[in-house]
């Protein structure tokens, strides 16, 4: 078990998930989803479904949290199963506030996601992420994920054709 830690560089508290932290997380990522174009979820999630999905149910491998010494959460990083990976891979998300916006708080999630991967025997990481996210591509170039793949023209909801770019991070 990582224990948690206060994170200088961006003034947060990373700790593992608990399912205590599912409405304020659900707040999170309910926006991220509402402002669009950063994720591939299109459909807000009640607290029930993000608590399965990303922290306690049989999919979820480790889940991570930034947030200020009062509670208030600031992100998220998610390390889930995906059958369609190759044994041993992992999912991962990450999911920050866009208001305030705190610099640097996915890349200390990543951090500790990394060591929890390690220690579940977890050896490559995926993130697969929509053509159009511009943040989101950079980020995870930023950390050392490279491409391995592009799934062209997946559709959205409203029928819009936008690519998907999976990325690898070897843990090995």
């Amino acid at each position: 078990m990582i224990p948690a830690q206060f994170n200088e560089d961006i003034g947060l508290k990373i700790r593992r998930a608990t399912s205590n932290d599912a409405a304020s997380l659900c707040r999170i990522l309910n926006e991220i989803i509402t402002i669009g174009g950063t994720t591939a979820l299109e459909t807000m999630l009640c607290e029930a479904e993000l608590d399965e999905h990303y922290i306690s149910g049989p999919d979820c491998i480790i889940c991570f949290v930034a947030e200020v010494f009062d509670g208030e959460m600031h992100g998220f990083q998610t390390l889930v199963k995906n059958s369609k990976l190759p044994d041993n891979w992992a999912d991962i998300g990450t999911f920050t506030r866009r208001e305030p916006l705190i610099a640097g708080v996915g890349t200390a999630l990543f951090e500790y996601t990394k060591t929890a991967a390690r220690a579940c025997g977890i050896s490559a990481i995926n993130a697969t992420i929509r053509a159009d996210n511009n943040s989101g591509i950079p980020y995870y170039g930023k950390l050392g994920f490279r491409t391995y793949k592009i799934a062209n023209a997946v559709l959205l909801k409203d029928g819009t054709p936008v690519d998907r770019i999976s990325k690898v991070y070897d843990l090995r």
